[in-house]
């Protein structure tokens, strides 16, 4: 039984492990993940998010105009732990109503 499957069952067990066979369960969980994040973007399922500076250079204002914009309910930025973010879906509705 890999620890994958281990997880999965959902079981109250105590593992030993060695530091390689953690670090290999990390490589494939953040492998996995990406190839599943890319998978979804692909498709158009996942939301693609750009900083200040790439959604600046997108829309070719300056980074100030961003944010007179947040002030304003223009264009809002998602902030998750003290990072400023912005949906393409936001930019591609500001391209396209222009």
């Amino acid at each position: 039984m890999t620890i994958t499957e281990i997880i999965s069952s959902g079981a109250n067990v105590t593992l030993q492990i060695t530091a390689a066979q953690l670090g290999e369960f990390a490589q494939d969980l953040i492998g996995r993940t990406r190839q599943e994040i890319a998978r979804e973007v692909e498709a158009g399922k996942a939301e693609i998010y750009y900083t200040r500076e790439q959604t600046a250079s997108l829309l070719n204002v300056n980074p100030s105009t961003l944010w007179n914009w947040d002030k304003k309910d223009f264009l809002k930025p998602v902030r998750v732990g003290g990072l400023c973010r912005y949906r393409k879906s936001d930019i591609d509705r500001i391209l396209t109503t222009k």
